[in-house]
């Protein structure tokens, strides 16, 4: 993970100002050419329309930075987002019996003209870096002072294709080469006293300082010998052994603090997901009504008792939250102790065993999303009995409950649905579930919900 962010934070002054401009590019490329196709067929802009926009400003916000992406990633991912937003749309539209408002034309214009111009816009993007990067005054050296495996690690990330306009000088070490980082053994440089005179006298625009941090009162000296060049200096705290989330750097009334374990989902992220949230819930649970209905005839005819299940589990932050499924057993274990679902299970109904495999007893947990207590992606919220076993045994297992928990997720659409009968299979979920809180974006969310629809009737893991 510390490669991804070295791409993000350390190419050059540029970096800031590409990631400020994907942010806009997409929403502001989208609406601009539906605006152009209006104008086209001299349709004066209307509610509808306006409404439209709107829409496809909270759905598309922020863009992804694509501008580092090989052009055929780029292009995959655009044609990709692009499709799923139009069926977002169609179908919010066909639900709503709104689509006759809008022009055909005008329409088609758009849908095939966006992702066209995106490209292109993506394009000039990669010329541009590249012709900025290819410009010598452009590129500046950096050194790593600190050679174990934490400085090869920011050598390899410095090195690799997606940071431009920077080169890897060397490291500078006290230990001998039969304490270091064997990678770094030919590339030393001197010893860390040599570090400040070798960055004044070749001009070094970058330093990266990686050593332990029991290296205080060295790395104390150190900063105050490199005070007199004119060097960029970074920090790297050795924390690999830490699962961070939203690591950045805040300022906390004026003092200085740095985030380990935190949400994605503050401010303009917040509303985003907020209201793709509840559009999204709104127009699902109008377009699976008889579907709904269907479902709870089935469990109410297949045994006795209630029709909804509800269940004690950890949300947002660890509280506890009331989630809705259709009951698919006999029983509803909602205690101290609450065993999983087996194969084979004898408590699961014929007919819960096929709304389990379809995900179907999972709909009414939409409810949940319109409440504000889940989201439609996001980790799966476990039994809090479950809950309390896992932090105990999983490290970073409660990091997960930074989000709200979701109907569907990142884990659950790379094939970890359904039982967790060992440590490794819940630590693999888990892993995921982070990964997702570090990656999170609009376009990601969108993904999830295009392959869970996809997979929803090809998966039979979940029982």
């Amino acid at each position: 993970m510390f490669d991804t962010r070295i791409h993000r934070n350390f190419s050059g002054t540029h970096q800031s100002a590409t990631a400020l401009i994907a942010t806009v590019l997409e929403p502001a490329i989208t609406v601009l050419v539906y605006a152009a196709a209006l104008n086209w067929q001299r349709t004066p802009m209307g509610r509808a329309d306006l409404t439209l926009c709107f829409l496809v400003v909270v759905l598309t916000w922020p863009g992804i930075n694509r501008f580092r992406d090989r052009l055929s990633s780029a292009a995959v991912g655009i044609l990709g987002s692009w499709l799923t937003l139009l069926a977002i749309l169609a179908g919010f539209g066909y639900g709503t019996r709104s689509l006759d408002f809008f022009d055909r034309e005008v329409l088609m214009f758009w849908a095939l003209a966006t992702p066209v111009l995106q490209l292109l816009a993506v394009r000039l993007g990669h010329a541009l870096i590249r012709r900025e990067s290819a410009d010598t005054r452009n590129r500046r050296n950096a050194v790593v002072i600190g050679a174990g495996s934490l400085g090869v690690k920011v050598a390899r990330a410095i090195a690799s294709r997606s940071v431009q306009g920077i080169n890897f000088a060397g490291y500078f070490d006290d230990r001998t080469d039969a304490r270091v980082h064997a990678d770094s053994v030919g590339h030393r440089l001197g010893t860390l006293r040599d570090a400040a005179p070798y960055v004044l006298q070749r001009g070094v625009k970058v330093v990266f300082i990686t050593l332990p941090l029991g290296s205080q009162p060295r790395i104390i000296e150190l900063l105050e010998n490199l005070q007199g060049t004119n060097a960029t200096i970074y920090f790297v705290p050795d924390v690999f052994g830490i699962s961070i989330i939203q690591g950045q750097l805040q300022d906390f009334n004026g003092v200085p603090v740095v985030g380990i374990w935190d949400t994605p989902f503050t401010g303009t992220n917040r509303l985003v997901k907020r209201v793709s949230d509840v559009l999204l819930a709104s127009l699902i649970l109008v377009l699976i009504a008889p579907v709904l209905a269907a479902v709870a005839l089935g469990v109410r005819l297949s045994s006795p008792g209630p029709i909804i299940f509800k269940q004690k589990r950890n949300g947002l932050d660890g509280e506890e939250i009331i989630v809705y499924k259709f009951r698919s057993m006999t029983s509803t274990d909602n205690g101290a102790v609450v065993k999983q679902a087996t194969r084979g299970d004898a408590r699961i109904t014929p007919f819960g065993t096929f709304i389990r495999k379809t995900s179907l007893d999972e709909l009414p947990q939409f409810i949940n999303v319109l409440q504000g207590s889940m989201s439609i992606v996001g980790p799966r919220p476990h039994a809090v009995a479950h809950n309390e076993l896992y932090r105990q045994l999983i490290k970073a297992y409660m990091v997960r409950h930074k989000i709200k928990p979701g109907i569907t997720g990142w884990a659950q659409v790379n094939g970890h649905r359904g039982e967790t009968d060992t440590i490794d299979k819940m630590q693999a979920r888990v892993e995921y579930d982070l990964e997702y809180l570090r990656n999170w974006s609009l376009g990601l969310d969108l993904v999830i919900i295009l392959r869970t629809v996809k997979s929803i009737w090809a998966d039979a893991k979940a029982y």
